[in-house]
């Protein structure tokens, strides 16, 4: 007679909530306080709570919102997070790098910099005298947190190139640091990159950051490759946002907005 085939014991609804609870808890570390999580991931502090501990399960909604997050998948349930191998996430968080950068940095809280429309502007890069202005938008996704934008179309039609909303369009991602942020942006095709560091500034509305960008491009090349640059976040304001996508562009120090020009230091030279 044959021996039975050894029964394997399938983990307990106790068990999956106890491994999900440890996982949840090594992952929160992460981050600044469970408070600013819960709101990120729109979830109940004290649901938050009960799943921390063990004492309660998601929804397969919030299951799924809460993996997405963390960019986990549903080995979360079944397995140590520490134990599973991840070399299948995008670079940042790749195992030689995640220490150095990681979800520490591409985990930017919506309370340093929101989400919605920027005006920015800056000296040109090229042009003497001029200044850019233009519009942004900042958005978050899968808990990365992106801005989009469109060059000056005056600067690529002084150049002759296509000036079309394709050719001009730029994207990028904005990522934390110990005293600001940081953002890395190119056209299509990492035609032309920039990288730039922003810190906010104390105001009325405290909706000002004030930092430096840079273009990746030879030192023999005519022009500046780094400089000032400022970012007024106009959130969802319709009317704001309908005046600066109207001055979009070149201008001179004077046409800037008081602000920008008094951030941007305009009669200092960038050090």
């Amino acid at each position: 007679m044959n021996n039975p085939k050894e029964i394997v014991r399938s983990p307990s609804p106790a068990d999956l909530r106890q491994v999900f609870g440890a996982n949840l808890r090594k992952l929160a570390q992460a981050h600044d306080s469970i408070a600013g999580l819960c709101r990120e991931l729109q979830i109940n502090r004290t649901q938050f709570n009960r799943y921390l501990s063990g004492e309660s399960f998601p929804r397969p909604d919030i299951l799924h919102r809460i993996a997405t997050f963390f960019k986990c998948d549903a080995r979360i349930l079944l397995e140590p997070v520490d134990e599973i191998d991840h070399t299948s996430q995008d670079l940042l968080h790749h195992p030689v790098l995640n220490e150095f950068f990681g979800q520490q940095i591409t985990n930017v809280p919506a309370a340093m910099f929101p989400n919605g429309f920027y005006r920015f502007s800056r000296p040109s890069f090229v042009e003497p005298n001029q200044f850019i202005q233009a519009l942004v938008m900042v958005w978050r996704i899968d808990g990365f947190c992106f801005v989009r934008g469109l060059e000056a179309k005056a600067a690529f039609q002084q150049q002759g190139l296509p000036w079309d909303v394709k050719s001009r369009e730029y994207r990028g991602t904005v990522m934390m640091q110990e005293e600001g942020i940081t953002m890395l942006s190119s056209r299509r095709n990492a035609t032309t990159c920039s990288f730039g560091f922003l810190n906010k500034v104390p105001s009325f509305q405290s909706n000002f950051w004030v930092g430096f960008a840079t273009r990746t491009v030879p030192e023999g090349i005519d022009g500046n490759r780094a400089v000032r640059m400022v970012f007024e976040h106009l959130d969802q304001d319709t009317g704001l946002i309908l005046n600066a996508a109207r001055n979009v562009g070149f201008c001179t120090a004077d046409a800037l907005p008081h602000f920008h020009k008094r951030l941007l230091r305009t009669a200092e030279p960038f050090k």
